[in-house]
């Protein structure tokens, strides 16, 4: 489709003005505009209508979002989405789940998903005032280190238990802080998986387009401490009749992050160097992973997930990157920043306040893009999971000594059960992928740093990357790790480092847990700078700027996103692309005209199989206006009932350009109809039990 991103420009011109206009916003649970969706749409949610939806709406750790429906704890998310528990499993299993697609019979034939975790948010506290108080009178250059030491406190004290994630979250870029409190769930199953060739139809000539016909859909179970189904109240029932053109929308999850709220020096910064930067490596990992996957059958199985990835950031990348390239859009955003900063000149008092906060933050984003290259390449894990191990262990021994204010981040008190869960997870590991990932990523190393850089003749001194990987995981013993039947880890090799002091972990003839030891001085050294230099001043100084805007626009507005639990409102609406009308449903027997018998447009045998069992007229894919982004995936969408009519899983091409700006005309939400779901488990696959647990919740 074409990508007009000039005309993306109601939403930037209301982000400024503080008030978000049309279906615009993706906005957190106690700020929601409830009395605003009433006087539009006459259905004003009350407070026992989003908790129930807050409640029933769940994180996936690792980057999507999804939802409970029904009273058993199953979990209905995009395919997408469990990639990596149905990889690891296919993995561990000698199968091809994402291939053939996986059927639980029975709730004891649903497997464990490696590392999964899933958060349950309880509470929002608004911790502003304290975590403001704290840097208040911070130097700039310690700026960072005393915000990380109040917010360390903060979450410390409230969670209590492993039970409990505790986040400290910034809002408005610094304007607000909120303590968002979890529940963690780290015992996942897998429940019911299609096929990649109808989970993905249509593949990447089809992603982020419209019409589409996906059964983009994996259903998972959460249980509980004592091995049984989580039973709880706090589910969606599934809508029992369709939902029609023009009828009121709510998406529920947890959009990853926008940049609405950038400076014009910042969305330069992204245009001309940190997107390009990015989308060189991305196209670079592709060929390389392309190029793996010629080696054989499991070659391209073990690897399918790290394509696909890149393969959809590639291509969401290059929309961003576009809609920043368009004259019209980033003008724009230009003349916006104008109005703002005319306003803030106008105020004598506003002024002398925080005239100076946008030339501060162009000084700030100059460093850091003079910084970039270098930073990047010495925090780099080189792409290798047993590096990113090595690492973690290395430095667990030492950041566990220090008081939880002192640690890094990801190592305070109430982040360690999931740094440690992501360490001793039994996700299978394949040393020719490992050995291939990081002679590339040490390829990239020499390249970005230069043969003659002192760190670079450390780690290879006469070897090649190649030699170097090869020895390095042919010879280390990281792998090893022992489960009990709960799926606990109780011993090997990395279950003993991970629980040792540094002596042990210094004295260890490992030889992954040794290179990674002997230049984690520089590592951290480098994130110290950039702490120091760039990351605090910089939160300072977008603090004051948020501040600014408060004082001139108010607060009746939406954050930015930051992998939170939001709630979007639209309709289901279509929308012209170049005079030519999109409708916005699509149905069962189009996915049948649109089948070719040829990847990506081959539908599986178990469809074509079925073709006389379903109803062609189901509706199966559908469009939205809801405001969302990437992170949103698996997210429910509900009617006014807060029944589900469908499973978000993209946007359309227009949506790219969200990551800056909103356009209720183009950007559209696309999602699975409920119907289709129900339909394919009743007459595509022997998944009726699974539609009569979700039928079972209806109301």
């Amino acid at each position: 489709m074409h990508r007009n991103f000039g005309i993306i420009l109601v939403g930037l011109l209301s982000l400024n003005l503080g008030v978000a206009l049309a279906d615009e916003g993706m906005w957190t649970y106690n700020q929601f505009p409830s009395a605003k969706v009433g006087a539009t749409y006459g259905f004003a949610p009350g407070a026992d209508w989003l908790k129930q939806l807050q409640l029933a709406s769940v994180r996936i750790a690792g980057g999507c979002s999804a939802s409970v429906v029904s009273p058993d704890g199953l979990v209905m998310t995009n395919h997408h989405c469990a990639r990596e528990c149905i990889q690891n499993l296919s993995g561990m299993r000698k199968k091809d789940f994402n291939k053939d697609g996986f059927i639980a019979g029975k709730r004891e034939e649903e497997p464990h998903c490696p590392g999964m975790e899933m958060n349950q948010l309880t509470a929002i506290t608004d911790v502003t005032q304290a975590v403001q108080d704290a840097t208040k009178n911070a130097p700039t250059d310690k700026f960072n280190e005393v915000q990380k030491a109040a917010i360390s406190g903060i979450e410390k004290e409230c969670a209590t238990s492993k039970e409990w994630r505790c986040d400290v979250v910034t809002l408005f870029r610094g304007g607000q802080y909120n303590l968002y409190k979890y529940r963690r769930l780290q015992d996942i199953r897998l429940v019911f998986a299609p096929e990649d060739a109808i989970a993905f139809f249509g593949g990447d000539p089809d992603n982020f387009n419209f019409p589409r016909y996906d059964l983009d859909v994996s259903f998972l179970r959460i249980y509980g401490a004592d091995g049984k189904p989580w039973k709880t109240t706090n589910y969606l029932p599934f809508a029992k009749t369709g939902i029609k053109d023009g009828e009121l929308t709510f998406v529920s999850g947890n959009p990853g992050s926008t940049m609405r709220g950038m400076t014009i020096a910042q969305m330069e910064d992204q245009r001309d160097s940190a997107l390009p930067t990015i989308l060189m490596l991305l196209s670079q990992e592709r060929g390389w992973i392309t190029e793996y996957q010629m080696r054989g059958k499991e070659q391209l199985r073990h690897s399918n997930d790290n394509l696909f990835s890149v393969e959809n950031g590639l291509k969401a990348l290059k929309g961003q990157h576009e809609a920043l390239g368009d004259g019209a859009f980033f003008g724009q955003l230009q003349k916006n920043e104008r109005d703002f900063r005319a306003k803030v000149v106008a105020n004598s008092a506003l002024f002398a306040e925080y005239g100076d906060a946008w030339d501060n933050i162009a000084a700030i984003t100059a460093k850091q893009q003079e910084m970039r290259k270098t930073t990047n390449a010495l925090q780099s894990n080189f792409g290798s999971t047993l590096v990113s191990i090595s690492r973690n262990i290395v430095r667990h021994a030492e950041e566990k000594t220090k008081p939880n204010a002192d640690r890094l981040r990801e190592f305070a008190d109430a982040r360690m059960p999931q740094m440690e869960q992501r360490v001793l997870s039994d996700a299978p590991i394949y040393k020719e992928f490992e050995i291939a990932f990081l002679k590339y990523g040490l390829t990239k190393f020499r390249e970005d740093l230069s043969p003659d850089h002192p760190l670079v003749k450390k780690l290879l001194g006469n070897k090649s990357p190649e030699q170097v990987a090869t020895e390095l995981i042919k010879g280390t013993k990281l792998q090893e790790l022992k489960m009990n039947a709960k799926g606990e880890p109780v011993g090997g090799l990395r279950k003993t480092l991970w629980d040792a002091d540094s002596k042990t972990i210094a004295a260890s003839k490992d030889p992954l847990i040794k290179f990674v030891a002997s230049f984690d001085a520089e590592v951290r050294a480098a994130r110290k700078k950039l702490e120091e230099e760039v990351q605090g001043p910089l939160k300072k100084q977008e603090e004051r700027l948020a501040k600014a805007r408060f004082a001139v626009y108010g607060t009746e507005n939406y954050p930015d996103a930051t992998f939170t639990l939001r709630l979007s409102y639209g309709r289901v609406v279509g929308w012209n692309e170049n005079g030519t009308p999109v409708a916005p449903f699509t149905d069962i027997g189009g996915a049948y005209t649109r089948h070719t018998g040829a990847e990506p447009f081959a539908l599986p045998k178990s469809w074509l199989a079925a073709k006389t069992k379903v109803n062609l007229k189901t509706p199966f894919n559908l469009i939205t206006n809801n405001d969302i982004i990437g992170g949103n995936s698996g997210s429910p969408m509900v009617n006014k009932n807060g029944e589900v009519v469908g499973l978000v899983f993209d946007g359309n091409i227009h949506s790219l350009g969200g990551e800056f700006g909103f356009d209720e005309k183009l950007n559209r939400t696309v999602a699975v109809h409920s119907q289709a779901l129900l339909e394919a488990l009743d007459n595509v696959y022997p998944a009726k039990h699974i539609a009569e647990e979700i039928r079972s919740g209806q109301k």
